[in-house]
């Protein structure tokens, strides 16, 4: 959670570099928080229009790019390289690949290490 947390409030912060860690758990919980909205919207509230979803998917929208464009840093890759998910197939499997891969070691243009903090 304490992840999930850190990625909210730098909300906006589309520098420095984040971990694997920080991505994925933050990647984790956006599913489970995605699901159990869905369900709601469904069963409980017997909405048509799943509007809780999409008012926290829209809500959220921001702090998921910031990460993962501290992400891209991360490797030493630009942020556009987000860009490339909208290629069909091939730009989602290569950004997967991309945010799979190990940090780059020591500083890099983007910041400092976040395995050295």
């Amino acid at each position: 959670m304490n992840w999930y947390l850190t990625a909210l409030k730098k909300y906006c912060d589309f520098s420095g570099r984040a971990r694997r860690r920080e991505y994925w758990l933050f990647q984790l919980f956006q599913m489970i928080a995605l699901i159990v909205l869905a369900v709601l919207d469904q069963v409980v509230l017997r909405q048509a229009v799943p509007i809780l979803t999409v008012v926290y998917a829209l809500g959220t929208i921001l702090p998921a790019w910031g990460v993962l464009v501290r992400r891209l840093h991360d490797i030493g890759r630009s942020g556009w390289w987000m860009l490339i998910s909208c290629v069909p197939l091939v730009g989602g499997i290569i950004l997967f690949v991309f945010t799979v891969m190990d940090s780059q070691q020591g500083d890099n243009q983007f910041g400092a290490s976040p395995k050295a903090a």
